[in-house]
């Protein structure tokens, strides 16, 4: 009997899980360079003596679709979108380097360049950008960053890091929304890297997609509970069968 509770129990649970990531990614489909979260799921039997009937569903490993949103023309000079696998660095908010693909910039009060969110972006040396005050800067397709104050001559800040992830160091998603490197360490400057100024990433979640997964989910969870009715119902049924003899 507990066999049936503990296949339906983790299957529900397995069901809720998927329907929260589902209903992130919908709720970030119109968010710039988001990642849709995917999630796998494998049976996991029971250890223990008298227990290897049980199973249970247990997530193996969460990653994400790494394939490039829509391109959105914004015509502005700190709106950049880079190409092919490579990400912008900027500094999470735990002070070590992390990865974004929104790449919608801007000045902050104190100079320092930074996203839409607040963070810090990176120079090819791995270091924040400061900005000249009342500086008009703008992006070149090198990832080269500008500035003209006033009548003075335009002058090159550096150059903003975007780094391309290899198979033997991947990127993983981290519970702030960036992404970092498996093993800890910033990766490399990737100097081949290119980018597209005047354009935004988008996000490449495929909002009909989701919202059939969620409902899809929704009747997995339905049918998950609706066994463990039934397990319950079988067990008082067998107690008063007990009782009776």
């Amino acid at each position: 009997m507990d066999r049936l509770i503990y296949t339906s129990m983790t299957g529900a649970g397995a069901a809720a899980n998927r329907q929260a990531i589902l209903s992130s990614n919908l709720a970030n489909a119109s968010t710039n360079g988001f990642r849709a979260q995917l999630e796998t799921y494998r049976a996991v039997p029971l250890n223990g003596s008298g227990s290897s009937t049980r199973v249970f569903a247990q997530e193996t490993t969460v990653g994400f679709l790494d394939t490039p949103g829509v391109a959105q023309q914004t015509g502005r000079t700190l709106d950049a979108m880079t190409t092919g696998n490579s990400w912008f660095a900027v500094q999470g908010l735990d002070g070590n380097e992390a990865y974004t693909r929104a790449g919608s910039f801007q000045v902050a009060a104190d100079g320092t360049l930074q996203t839409n969110s607040g963070l810090s972006v990176l120079s090819s040396g791995g270091s924040p950008i400061t900005v000249p005050p009342g500086a008009a800067v703008s992006l070149s397709n090198d990832g080269s960053i500008s500035a003209k104050v006033g009548n003075q001559p335009l002058s090159v800040l550096g150059k903003l890091k975007q780094v391309t992830p290899t198979s033997d160091d991947p990127l993983k998603r981290g519970d702030d929304g960036l992404f970092r490197s498996t093993s800890g360490d910033p990766l490399n400057n990737d100097d081949a890297a290119r980018l597209h100024v005047g354009v935004l990433e988008g996000s490449n979640v495929n909002a009909i997609e989701t919202m059939v997964g969620m409902i899809q989910t929704a009747r997995q969870f339905e049918a998950q509970t609706k066994l463990m009715t039934t397990a319950e119902a079988n067990d008082r049924s067998a107690a008063q069968l007990l009782g009776v003899q």
